[in-house]
């Protein structure tokens, strides 16, 4: 249960949290810097503590005290479904291993935000579905053991499209109810990832992490205007995350800066015995990706644009173009790359992989867990369709029971097609983007992370909304088939305010060379900012 906080307490324990500080009314003599939480970077956040300005635990308090003013309250973000309520205790630990040893690494008391796929076992993971709801997993997933390590606080659990799919309901789950866009409310949050991405655009924690199957984590990044790296498959593990389909899940972070995103990621990569993915990027892996970031990485540098992915949205595409403009600006060659027709939507290659392998790979996702809950994709479905169930508020997404009917369907892993499609149509694809990027010697390829803003919620009529693709997603599933990396960032804003992204795709483990991109870009148009939904509350801004 998430603790409920009136306007007068938050300002209470703001004013309560100024007066710990020091700090008083009158202007000092010596002020070096300003603190501000609203889009703090985990660098100004170290800076406050190395000047003991500022603690874990007040820092977590601070956020504590954002998620009760507008996560149920105020605008209703809704974007998590679970707290920790041991976060303060632990920032305690934290605080007070920091002065004893110093910190354990950049995340050292930095409180994140789990996506509610990722196992922990002193927080259910439920995948958004109350079929789990209290699910407590034996072992926590191996990038969350990672992060722990590093020192990061997990503050809670991310809302998510439910068991990663949202079929036509972007941001909604049966568990967490509908997660709201922080830049417009009627929006959607895209999905899967879509908490994950209101959360951290809303300043309730740091960073995030995020699955990504077919832009579950490049959507919410984009439609949020922050970072969302979707890496080479192999890099992350995903070991102890519901699968969807391991032939394209990822696993990544979210976060408001590149800076912050490379960060998270070199603490979640490396090779996990248990994902068989990551045994190929032994020797591929940094813990360090902050060391590629130059603001200079797009001297010299030669950029595919796609062509394939424009028509969507007059503001999109102009976007798009200003975007080129400016890579061109700040060194670059940029030429037009036109795909196969193939590949401008694989998503019929894509479903019935996911179809074939969603039931045995969640089947043995369940036989982890222990009664009551379901252990097979069918005992699911039945559950699903069950009259206290499907006639209550909590009710499944009609479509993500119709995606549990299909799958059960479907072939088993040995069918013709399946594996024609895997081992045939797959590789070509891979094939086809290695010999455009070695023929016209691009370093990396270019798109709208999306080519439609985010679009209305599903139970929400706007015809301002101007969308003419079958869907907005299709750029991405470049980026899951193939396993290459795909790094959004933010592109700018439409009329009404609404964030765009622009992706950087590449070869496999070409992650230091996207970033250094996607680094110098963010830095050169300084697209992020804060949404209006969610202002600064009182104590939030100090002196010191």
């Amino acid at each position: 249960m998430k603790q409920k906080l009136t306007w007068w307490q938050i300002a209470k324990q703001g004013l309560t949290y100024l007066f710990m500080l020091g700090l008083s009314t009158f202007p000092s003599e010596a002020v070096a810097e300003t603190f501000r939480l609203r889009e703090a970077t985990i660098a100004e956040i170290t800076r406050a503590f190395e000047k003991n300005a500022l603690t874990s635990e007040q820092l977590v308090q601070l956020y504590l005290n954002r998620i009760e003013a507008y996560d149920d309250q105020g605008p209703k973000i809704n974007g998590l479904i679970s707290i920790n309520n041991n976060a303060l205790k632990e920032a305690r630990a934290l605080d007070q291993e920091r002065q004893q040893k110093g910190p354990r690494s950049p995340l050292h008391g930095i409180p994140i935000i789990l996506k509610d796929n990722y196992d922990t076992t002193d927080l259910p993971t439920t995948g958004g579905s109350v079929l789990l709801e209290g699910s407590l997993p034996p072992d926590d997933a191996f990038t969350v053991k990672k992060l722990r390590e590093a020192g990061a606080i997990i503050l809670g659990k991310a809302n998510m499209s439910e068991f990663a799919e949202s079929y036509g309901r972007l941001g909604y789950s049966s568990l967490g109810g509908l997660t709201r866009n922080p830049y417009k409310l009627t929006r959607d949050p895209s999905g899967s990832s879509g908490g994950s991405g209101a959360v951290i655009a809303a300043n309730f924690a740091v960073l995030a992490t995020g699955s990504d199957t077919s832009g579950s984590i490049r959507g919410p990044a984009a439609v949020a205007g922050l970072v969302g790296i979707k890496p080479t498959q192999g890099l992350v593990s995903r070991d102890g995350i519901i699968p969807l389909t391991l032939s394209f899940d990822s696993a990544g972070p979210i976060a408001r800066t590149v800076t912050d995103a490379a960060i998270a990621l070199g603490v979640m990569a490396g090779v996990d015995p248990n994902d068989y993915r990551t045994l190929d990027s032994e020797g591929k892996t940094y813990k360090d990706y902050t060391q590629f970031l130059n603001k200079q990485a797009l001297k010299g540098a030669r950029i595919g644009v796609a062509i394939d992915f424009r028509g969507g949205n007059p503001e999109v595409d102009a976007a798009t173009d200003a975007a080129v403009a400016k890579l061109r600006e700040l060194g670059a060659t940029v030429e037009s790359v036109d795909f196969s027709p193939k590949l401008e939507n694989l998503w019929p290659f894509m479903a019935p992989v996911t179809e074939a392998e969603f039931e045995p790979q969640i089947d043995s996702y369940l036989k982890n867990l222990q009664l009551p809950f379901p252990d097979t994709l069918r005992e699911m479905y039945s559950m699903s369709l069950s009259n206290p169930l499907v006639n209550s508020e909590q009710a499944l997404n009609p479509g993500r029971v119709g995606g549990f009917e299909e799958s059960l369907k479907h072939p088993e892993l040995a069918d013709p097609e399946y594996l024609y499609i895997l081992h045939f149509e797959f590789p070509r694809v891979r094939q086809e983007i290695l010999s455009i990027m070695t023929a016209q010697n691009l370093d990396a390829i270019i798109w709208p992370t999306m080519t439609c803003p985010a679009g209305p919620l599903y139970n929400v009529e706007d015809p301002t909304y101007q969308c003419a693709s079958s869907d907005p997603y299709i750029p991405g599933y470049l980026a899951n088939v193939s396993g290459f990396p795909g790094i959004s960032v933010a592109m700018g804003f439409t009329e009404q305010g609404l964030p765009l992204g622009l992706t950087f795709f590449g070869k496999p483990y070409s992650e230091p060379t996207l970033l250094g991109f996607a680094y110098a870009y963010e830095q050169a148009t300084q697209f992020r900012r804060p949404p209006t939904s969610t202002p600064a509350l009182p104590g939030e801004n100090f002196d010191y």
